[in-house]
């Protein structure tokens, strides 16, 4: 066994399980991204994973790796900067561990994020909502917990993780309504629920028994429904519904798309920043102002009050008493 390999144990036990005390996503996202990182290093070097040391993992290869994340994968900007952001973790903690790699470390720890241009947040219409919610066959089990998911989706703008962690002891349906998450960072937060999306979880919680630590959206095997297949109902429903709404086969609709959906909703609503971060769970608010950006609606009421040119600019006065006796009202 080579230096690596109990470097890389004593890196997720020690350092993110031990002194970091890393959600579960958090060491989930690192820990495939280190995976593929090794499985590439080993197909190009013919040796075995445990087999592997760090000279096999110079500056050299993990721009390759890189470079292979993006042009053989499809992996985004986002996503090759975040394997990045793994690699230098470990390559961190490997600098106290191992000395005599100081100079291999330093070269690996300068490889620089790439920067990449930021698309506008993709959301629904209301219309594509409806569409979307209209999708799933009631008829069946299997759809009527993805009309309830969808739904409470996106009223909520869960995370995935969020969404697909719920147990029912989350789930309050009595006054002030509202579900109990833990995000990112292990940071809890409660989001309030409407009466609609009280009305469905009642109903799909009565429907099926189970304790109050049992998930309220189980998988097969009576455990938490996986990401993947919660993308995957997302994808195929949204298909169904672009038979009847034909603007969704040209939008690109994940399980993030959701959120974005319920946070437009709020923005649109009359929602200040400060609370739909509280909402989302977003500590920055220049998180949330993304969604300013998108909203094209905000922008033409923000031009329909410019003055066009050859008026003076300022608040509309009315002269006659009638008439100003409307406006305030």
């Amino acid at each position: 066994m080579s230096a690596l390999a109990p470097t890389l144990q004593a890196f997720f036990t020690e350092r993110l399980i031990g002194q970091r005390q890393a959600s579960p996503n958090t060491i989930a996202a690192y820990r495939d991204a280190l995976r593929l990182l090794v499985t590439y290093v080993a197909d190009r070097t013919g040796k075995s994973p445990v087999m592997l040391d760090f000279s096999d993992l110079d500056a050299q290869m993990i721009g390759d790796f890189l470079v292979h994340l993006e042009e053989e994968r499809g992996a985004s900007v986002t996503t090759r900067n975040a394997r990045l952001a793994a690699v230098h973790s470990l390559f961190g903690f490997a600098a106290f561990r191992h000395p005599e790699h100081a100079e291999l470390i330093a070269r690996v720890l300068s490889i620089q994020a790439k920067r990449g241009t930021r698309a506008l947040v993709s959301f629904l219409t209301r219309p594509e909502t409806e569409a979307l919610l209209n999708a799933p066959d009631r008829s069946k089990a299997t759809g009527r917990r993805d009309y309830v998911l969808l739904a409470l989706d996106l009223q909520s703008g869960l995370r995935v993780s969020e969404l697909t962690g719920l147990r029912r002891k989350d789930v309050m349906l009595g006054r002030g309504p509202h579900v109990r998450v833990e995000g990112k960072g292990r940071k809890q937060r409660a989001v309030p629920l409407t009466s609609e999306t009280v009305a469905l979880l009642g109903s799909w919680l009565d429907d099926k028994s189970g304790g109050k630590e049992d998930h309220i959206f189980p998988g097969p095997s009576r455990e938490r429904l996986g990401r993947d297949a919660v993308r995957k109902l997302v994808v195929r429903n949204v298909r169904s519904a672009a038979a009847t709404c034909p603007s969704l086969a040209d939008k690109r609709v994940g399980t993030h798309t959701l959120r974005h959906t319920c946070a437009m909703n709020l923005l649109q609503a009359g929602v200040d920043l400060a609370t739909i971060a509280l909402w989302l769970g977003h500590e920055d608010l220049r998180t949330v102002q993304i969604y300013l950006h998108a909203d094209l609606q905000m922008k033409e009421r923000a031009i329909a009050r410019t003055a066009p040119l050859g008026v003076a600019p300022g608040r509309y006065r009315p002269s006659d008493p009638l008439l100003a006796f409307l406006l305030e009202l």
